[in-house]
């Protein structure tokens, strides 16, 4: 949990209290406006101009008035770019609340004087907005003290003593208001609490009240509010049997597939022994809705069977599905943020047990999975697959190669659906009737694909109109295409997959949408243009929240996109971003929105504070993603500019290879268009020379960083401090290289402030060399003021400090200080997995030395 305070010098100050123990704190409740302060302006220092800051001062003057020094506010107290954090914090919310010492309504839209009368307020009080919305319910039950203040910041009361008059309002019992177990009250009464309430989405009418019936349900936008109910009560229904996470509702609509649907049942338990399974199939052919009919039917037919769906399309997916299992499990240690989940999870369920368990990964594209967030390379699925008799397996792929490696020889392929399952699915999807004669023509132009068929449905109710008029619109749509191919010249992009249904269904949409909305249609367009899965809404530009709600509210009509709204995010299926990139491409306008996106990427990527890890992790693959399709001739700068930002992410992520290859790329472009003596070259070559050092590539090093520094000395002189940075970069290259005197003689401390980047660099060097000389205790002197200078000016969590605390550890073990080190390096490595990740280098680095440390104190003691 993450703390807000004030500190004199430095302002509002963030604490992360996950592995401490959380002092006393004050909360706010609140609803969200349009200029809130957010957790990534606390990097920026640039809350105080925002008009949502003005929260922050009453909550924080209140909090000081209660004798309170932390308090929590959710708008800037959570890294909403850090998808994990997020979901724990959702799921966290009402015990959060339950926990504060003090619990402070702000009402923007009550007005009270100094000396006014309740007669004053009364009336406003109760028409406010707070009482309205779902999300407040549980900040009005959850905790002890909840005290009420209008927009003047003046108290009006609190729970307590205006008790009747917010009973009367809200119709919470007396009892619940009071704080009485929730266990006292039933099902029906607690839903009925929220029966009035509203809320953004239509679904948070259901999670809204999760903490109040204390479950713990993963959010599935889009499934609907009765859908949202069953899953709700299944879970309630469910307190007896295996704990299970699907997180998507039983499709109603879900019809065909029998035979392989009963294949599936058969052979993954039906000698009671666990079975591996894979569905294999082309994109659109319905995998995921299949495994998802296995998950579901598993769960009710087999009530000691848990069932636990992953997504497996990247291994950040995997992550947190595993995250979300083991807090389902309350395996001891699963919200300790050390702890690796997946190997926790694979633990727990390879201990042998009575219970079966299905686990289903879908979108398993590949054995190997990368990351969008920070991976030294590729990790293999199977790795995290938990040996034990009881546990089967079921993945989806579309490759076949990974369906035979995975689970050879239980492969079940899905092809074309019947004509007679396609006319069921087509029926379950609209609202309209239709016979055999109407529907087959249709279903013949779609090619019984399932996604084909769920769009044109969804355009067919959206519109209004014919299965018949829907198939003249396909001809019409395949003519125009046809004219429009033939239109381009013969050099131009193949042809092939143009007349697939499923582009077909998305241009005639298309051309719809940007009939009803011109902004919907060019958030498709931006979406073509970058990563198809995790679209932050962040990235789609409008003049308001309401004109983009609206615009993605159109793309969800027509079945386009799909919602996240848990993590403000859209997805869109494989097909239709192919669709409308080649439909972009044919029109020759898909440069031109390459570049537009680059340029909106540009302006939000943020820079390489460490602070603004999540950020940056969250928009790379959307940035690799455009900077690797853009046009070099096109590119007026933007391109550029975020290359070196994204490189600049990447080095700092220790994804060093990927760094390095932007920064060639970056550097080659900056020397043919501004020269190779131009201040933003050097400053792309001096990069490049580090990230070949880090990847102990001195000789590559070298040569970069002694032209840095010759030009610099010459066009700024020996004393700049980018000369002097320059310097500091060639002498840990010697140093690194064993050239200990070169090294020292470069050594800039005293030329600059003892506090300045490049002398803290040069002192850093400086003690490596007299290490490796054997001088420990030199060493050591400057290692210990590296570090306390590191802490004061960087922070005691920032990577160079941490980096800093690892050197000393190793001295002080050179020292012969083997427990001073051994602590040390255990509290930098705890560090380091939280701020870097546990898969960055500097953090494997540690652990191994380490465990190594551990190893030679074991054979020592024998």
């Amino acid at each position: 949990m993450r703390l807000l305070r004030f500190d004199r010098s430095r302002g509002l100050v963030s604490t992360d209290f996950r592995e401490k123990a959380t002092p006393p704190y004050a909360i706010l409740s609140h609803r969200w406006g349009d200029s809130e302060v957010l957790y990534e302006d606390l990097g920026r220092n640039t809350y105080k101009a925002k008009h949502g800051y003005r929260k922050i001062e009453f909550c924080a003057e209140q909090a000081a008035q209660d004798q309170l020094q932390y308090f929590w506010i959710d708008t800037c107290c959570i890294d909403k770019w850090n998808l994990r954090e997020r979901s724990k914090a959702i799921n966290s919310m009402f015990r959060w609340y339950k926990n504060a010492t003090r619990c402070y309504v702000f009402l923007p839209d009550v007005s009270a004087a100094t000396d006014a009368s309740r007669s004053a307020w009364e009336a406003s009080f109760r028409a406010s907005e707070w009482f309205t919305r779902g999300w407040t319910l549980q900040e009005l039950i959850a905790p002890v003290s909840v005290e009420f203040f209008s927009r003047e910041g003046r108290r009006i009361g609190d729970k307590a003593s205006l008790e009747p008059l917010v009973h009367e309002i809200t119709g919470v019992p007396l009892e619940a208001l009071r704080n009485c177990p929730l266990d006292d009250f039933t099902t029906a009464e607690r839903k009925g609490w929220a029966k009035d309430r509203e809320t953004s989405e239509k679904e948070d009418a259901v999670y809204c009240l999760l903490g109040i019936f204390n479950i713990n349900l993963p959010m599935a936008y889009g499934e609907g509010v009765d859908k949202a109910w069953r899953r709700l009560q299944m879970e309630l229904e469910a307190a007896s049997s295996a704990p299970s996470i699907i997180p998507f509702s039983q499709n109603e609509q879900f019809v065909g597939r029998e035979s392989q649907l009963a294949e599936l049942e058969a052979r993954l338990f039906g000698n009671k022994r666990a079975t591996t399974m894979a569905i294999v199939g082309r994109a659109g052919t319905g995998k995921s809705q299949l495994a998802l009919e296995v998950a579901h039917r598993t769960r009710q037919r087999n009530k000691n069977c848990s069932v636990f769906w992953i997504d497996a399309s990247d291994m950040d997916s995997l992550y947190r599905s595993y995250a979300s299992i083991a807090q389902k499990l309350s395996i001891p240690g699963w919200d300790d943020e050390k702890v690796d989940s997946r190997q926790l999870v694979k633990t727990h369920l390879s201990e042998k047990g009575e219970k079966q368990c299905l686990l289903v990964f879908d979108n398993t594209e590949d054995v190997s999975l990368g990351s969008s967030g920070i991976s030294t390379g590729a990790t293999h699925i199977v790795d995290y697959l938990p040996h034990s008799e009881l546990c089967s397996v079921l993945f989806t792929t579309t490759n076949s190669d990974t369906a035979k490696r995975l689970a050879a020889p239980n492969v079940v392929e899905l092809k074309e659906m019947t004509p007679s399952t396609a006319q069921r699915m087509l029926e379950n999807h609209l609202t309209q009737e239709l016979s055999t004669m109407e529907a087959q023509p249709l279903l013949h132009e779609l090619s019984y694909l399932p996604l084909a068929i769920v769009q044109a449905a969804a355009y067919i109710n959206a519109r209004s109109i014919t299965t018949q008029e829907y198939l003249s619109q396909m001809a019409r749509e395949r003519e125009t295409v046809l004219e429009r191919t033939s239109e381009l010249p013969e050099d131009s992009p193949p042809r092939c997959g143009t007349m697939d249904p499923v582009t077909i269904a998305v241009l005639i949409s298309l051309d719809q949408i940007r009939r009803d909305s011109e902004l919907a249609a060019e958030y498709l367009f931006l979406a073509a243009c970058i990563d198809r899965k995790d679209i932050p809404l962040d990235l789609l530009e409008a003049s308001s929240p309401r004109e983009r709600e609206d615009a993605v509210k159109v793309l969800s009509r027509y079945a386009l996109v799909t919602r996240r709204p848990a993590e403000s995010a859209l997805d869109l299926h494989q097909l239709v971003h192919r669709a409308l990139r080649r439909w972009l491409q044919k029109l020759e306008y898909l440069d031109q929105w390459i570049e537009s996106a680059i340029r909106w990427l540009r302006e939000v990527f943020p820079d390489h504070n460490h602070n603004n890890r999540s950020k940056w992790r969250r928009l790379l693959p959307h940035t690799k993603y455009a900077l690797s399709n853009r046009s070099d001739e096109r590119d007026n700068g933007n391109g550029q500019d975020l290359a070196w930002k994204c490189a600049m992410a990447l080095y700092y992520d220790g994804r060093w290879a990927e760094a390095e290859e932007l920064f060639v790329q970056v550097m080659e472009t900056r020397k043919t268009k501004l020269g190779a003596d131009h201040p933003d070259t050097l400053t792309s070559m001096a990069n490049l020379g580090v990230t070949y050092s880090v990847q102990g590539k001195e000789d590559k090093a070298e040569p970069l960083k002694k032209q840095v520094m010759e030009i610099r000395k010459t066009k700024l002189g020996t004393d700049h401090p980018s000369t002097l940075s320059s310097m500091a970069n060639l002498a840990s290259t010697y140093s690194n290289q064993g050239r200990w005197r070169e090294a020292k003689e470069l050594d800039v401390q005293t030329k600059l402030g003892t506090d300045h980047p490049s002398t803290l660099t040069s002192m850093a060097n400086l003690a490596s060399t007299y290490r490796n000389q054997g001088r420990w205790r030199e060493a050591e002197e400057l290692f210990v003021q590296v570090m306390e200078t590191s802490k004061t000016k960087l922070g005691a969590d920032h990577p160079d400090t941490l980096t800093s605390m690892a050197n000393l550890a190793f001295t002080f073990k050179g020292l012969g200080r083997v427990t001073q080190a051994f602590s040390l390096m255990q509290d930098c490595c705890r560090q380091q997995e939280q701020v870097l990740g546990p898969r960055h280098p500097y953090t494997v680095s540690s652990q191994e030395s380490l465990a190594a440390w551990r190893l030679e104190a074991m054979e020592i003691s024998e």
